[in-house]
């Protein structure tokens, strides 16, 4: 006889009933429901492991080594690409106006980058294509030769001017 829906059922110990603690001397798991005498591990909320950091009582790393140094909440992310990279991808044999929207296309910079920098490193044996402008944000010295050389161009972003806190704290009493 083969197996029909009647005499399926999973294999034995598979499917153990939940443990009940705590509910009588008869179930095996009374009084302390398990967890033994007094202790850590029998109190509540211990869920058999210690918080991230915690280094048996003594005084973590986090707390023992000094504060160092600080995050500059006006830092300017910078996504730096090199022309050599530009080169390897650009597929165009003349020239061509290259935007950062055709790098991110190109996948050479991140969709998230906002501010791009183009640098001048160029491998042995690359060449730039004549005629090439790219647009940036900002570009070393050692890319604007080297556009130079090849008869290209640089058009640089223009970066929107940062607003000071004073004026924006005018700009908000002015609109009241």
């Amino acid at each position: 006889m083969g197996t029909t829906l009647h005499t399926l059922a999973p294999n034995p110990g598979a499917n153990r009933p939940k443990k009940r603690v705590g509910r009588g001397h008869g179930s095996g798991t009374h009084k302390t429901s398990g967890k033994g005498t007094k202790g850590q591990k029998a109190r509540t909320g211990h869920h058999g492991i210690p918080k991230p950091g915690f280094e048996g009582g003594q005084t973590a790393m986090a707390r023992r080594l000094p504060k160092r140094g600080f995050h500059n909440p006006a830092r300017k992310q910078i996504f730096a690409i090199n022309l050599a990279d530009i080169v390897t991808r650009w597929t165009s044999p003349a020239g061509g106006l290259l935007s950062v929207q055709h790098l991110k296309d190109m996948g050479l910079v991140p969709r998230s980058a906002k501010l791009v920098k183009v640098l001048g490193t160029v491998r042995e044996g690359q060449t730039l294509p004549a005629g090439l402008t790219v647009e940036a944000h900002y570009i070393s010295a050692a890319a604007r030769g080297h556009l130079e050389k090849a008869k290209g161009a640089f058009q640089e972003i223009a970066l929107p001017k940062p607003v000071k806190p004073q004026e924006k704290r005018k700009a908000k009493e002015k609109a009241k």
